[in-house]
């Protein structure tokens, strides 16, 4: 089988079920969000050390898979195979109180960086946030479920989590915004 069709060369794409959309539709720049998250997931999953984390992400990962099955399938069907439940954002809600019961107070707002790890997860957190602008538009044309939106609010918050316990567990500092006041940068 040929990985190309030529079935989009006209700028459109198919859906689940056959039905044929413009490839500028708000569907489509939804899935296709979910899915540069997916990657950027599967590159932080292939660079990352710590087992946990990379378990986490492998699921994530799953899940958002299901996500974009379901936001690829027209309005007036059904989804093909596995759907998010409320059980996987409460299960999202679980890991971030786990990660931050054993993170310092945040008391001032962080500049995404640190280690290599941390700086991945903030750009996921990014690309999952602009995801949840797509997906909401969407829905603001379509009916969509809501925990589609709720999820990927939630996974936002948990990557920012994410991104802090890996600095905590790699010894990288965090740059607070507020010590940025205090720093000099010489001239040039």
């Amino acid at each position: 089988m040929k990985i190309y069709t030529r079935a989009g060369d006209r700028g459109e794409t198919g859906l689940l079920g056959n039905v044929r959309v413009s490839k500028a539709s708000e569907r489509v720049e939804a899935y296709g969000c979910v899915d540069e998250l997916v990657s950027w997931l599967g590159l932080l999953r292939a660079e990352a050390e710590d087992s946990e984390l990379i378990a986490q992400i492998a699921q994530i990962q799953s899940e958002l898979f299901f996500v974009n099955s379901e936001l690829a399938t027209p309005a007036d069907r059904q989804p093909i195979g596995e759907v998010i439940e409320e059980d996987a954002v409460k299960r999202l809600e679980d890991w971030i109180d786990t990660c931050d019961e054993a993170l310092p107070t945040l008391k001032s707002f962080i500049l995404p960086g640190g280690s290599k790890t941390s700086a991945r997860l903030h750009v996921a957190r990014t690309v999952c946030r602009r995801a949840e602008r797509a997906v909401v538009r969407l829905a603001e044309i379509e009916p969509l479920r809501e925990v589609l939106i709720q999820y990927l609010n939630r996974l936002s918050d948990l990557l920012f989590s994410f991104g802090r316990r890996a600095n905590l567990r790699e010894g990288v500092a965090e740059v607070l915004v507020t010590n940025l006041r205090k720093s000099r940068i010489p001239n040039s």
